[in-house]
């Protein structure tokens, strides 16, 4: 079998990994006969190694599969956010050249209007009946017909996922493909197996949507250790706990969110379920404020380990449950490049200093078509920074400040400022406009706006309720503010540009 990367026994009939709810189960054969059967197809649509193609998927048993495939078809694969709306869709499809489109008709996005912006040449095929006029290919029914033997040279794919940085336009993570045939030991599997003790009696929880980097790569890895995997096809604090009982879940991942929400349950409820069964519970995504944190540990023990990393993976640090008690806050040390924190001039600081997060050392990555963005990331030595902020102590731990310029993280998700702003300045009522991240008990920031009106006279919730329509038009539904406050003139400076700190400081306790 190509699956499992490392030497180690695995029974064919052993499940690689099961849907949640549904209950399907897919077997070690049976995803390696559907993954060769994705990689005939592929190929037999003219898809060579090294084109892209582009995947809209909720979490189902089909995308797992297709992945493993295309992983084994030498071909990027870039896996979108259901959550978007068509025009975003529509721009990460042409931006990453894709020349395969595969999708799932339940998606909400997927329609007449998105169709009629994707290119004339790009291949479609639907997972489900196909709404549009023109039909497009049935996917599974098109790889039923495929040989399940292997292709006679199989080589190595890579995700390329997006990401997006202070001009809110998302950008594709590229990282050169691997030289090398298929089921080759790869730099994520050489990262996270040992980092976080994936091997075949490993039996991990997904809870977050596949198409973000971290279920994807962690879901993917303990299958190629021989591990087994559930996929939640949506996340449920009840439903989380009956399954690690159930399914004897011995690894998780979670969003801080999650917790909330976790901890959010009865403490009776809580108390009935045998978690017994898990032995790393880590999470990542969003700072997890301290007193969420304890108050997990307390509940699962020692368990509860940390890590901080960005889709571009330029590196990597994680922290330990009894590292963190010592280091309460800190997201832990290096486990792949070396730290370093920067002035705004990207100059190394010394120990305690606030800077900018730099990676050295670590793997080389670019942003797609971008080349500009991918210089910013850069300083005169070659470091690489995703724009946080933090300091380190003497013993090396890493303290993130701020995040990403303002970024907003609200349950777990990034979501940036200026693409919302882009799109109320469209609005030709509105003036000038800011975006802010402020206060949410559950989420831990929701999206306000504050919106410097063309006339002071329309300040009111008629115009308020106006501009939340038109950005749930060109927004994913995630996106769009959930409060506009209004400002006669917005703090700008000298140079033209937003002061936001400003802004945002009047949301936040000081």
């Amino acid at each position: 079998m190509l699956i499992p990367i490392q030497p180690v026994n695995v029974d064919p009939e052993k499940v690689a990994f099961q849907m949640c709810e549904s209950g399907e189960q897919v077997t070690y054969a049976q995803l390696e006969d559907r993954a060769n059967q994705v990689a005939h197809l592929v190929s037999d649509l003219g898809i060579l190694p090294g084109d892209h193609v582009a995947v809209l998927m909720n979490n189902c048993r089909e995308l797992l599969e297709l992945c493993f495939g295309l992983d084994r078809s030498g071909v990027y694969y870039t896996l979108i956010s259901t959550r978007l709306a068509a025009d975003e869709i529509e721009y990460i499809i042409r931006d990453c050249g894709a020349r395969l489109f595969v999708y799932s008709v339940t998606v909400d996005s997927v329609d007449q209007d998105l169709f009629s912006k994707l290119p004339s040449s790009l291949q479609c095929m639907s997972l489900g009946a196909c709404v549009e006029k023109k039909a497009h290919g049935d996917w599974i029914a098109q790889c039923a017909k495929k040989p399940t033997s292997a292709l006679e040279r199989p080589f190595q794919g890579s995700d390329m996922l997006y990401s997006s940085g202070t001009t809110g336009r998302p950008k594709g993570v590229l990282w050169p493909l691997p030289k090398t045939a298929a089921g080759q030991r790869t730099m994520l599997v050489t990262l996270l197996s040992p980092l976080f003790g994936y091997d075949a009696d490993s039996h991990y929880l997904s809870t977050a949507p596949l198409y973000h980097a971290a279920p994807l790569r962690h879901s993917m890895t303990v299958i190629k250790m021989g591990g087994t995997v559930t996929v939640m096809e949506r996340f449920d604090a009840l439903l989380a706990l009956q399954t690690i009982e159930r399914c004897r879940i011995t690894h998780s991942q979670w969003v801080p969110t999650m917790f909330v929400r976790l901890l959010k349950l009865d403490l009776a409820i809580r108390e009935k379920f045998d978690l017994s069964s898990m032995k790393m519970a880590v999470h990542a995504a969003a700072p997890c404020p301290v007193d969420v944190k304890e108050q997990m540990m307390q509940w699962w023990g020692p368990i509860v380990h940390e890590y901080y990393a960005g889709t571009e993976n330029n590196g990597f640090c994680s922290i330990t449950p009894a590292e963190w008690l010592q280091h309460k806050g800190s997201v832990g040390r290096a486990s792949q490049g070396k730290l370093h924190i920067c002035d705004e001039e990207g100059i190394p600081l010394e120990v305690g200093q606030l800077g900018a997060v730099y990676f050295s050392d670590g793997p080389q990555f670019s942003y797609h078509n971008d080349p500009v963005s991918t210089a910013q990331t850069r300083n005169s030595l070659g470091w690489t920074t995703l724009g946080d902020i933090g300091y380190l102590d003497k013993q090396g731990y890493l303290y993130l400040v701020d995040r990403k310029a303002f970024m907003i993280i609200s349950g777990g998700v990034n979501i940036y400022p200026q693409e919302i702003e882009n799109v109320l300045l469209q609005h030709p009522k509105v003036m000038d406009a800011a975006v802010v991240g402020v206060p949410n008990n559950d989420w831990g920031e929701e999206v306000k706006a504050v919106v410097q009106p063309v006339h002071a006279s329309d300040i009111g919730p008629a115009l308020a309720q106006e501009l939340q329509t038109f950005c749930r038009e060109k927004l994913a539904d995630f996106k769009c503010p959930r409060s506009i406050d209004f400002d006669l003139e917005l703090p700008r400076l000298p140079t033209g540009k937003l002061y936001k700190k400003l802004v945002k400081k009047r949301y936040w306790p000081q």
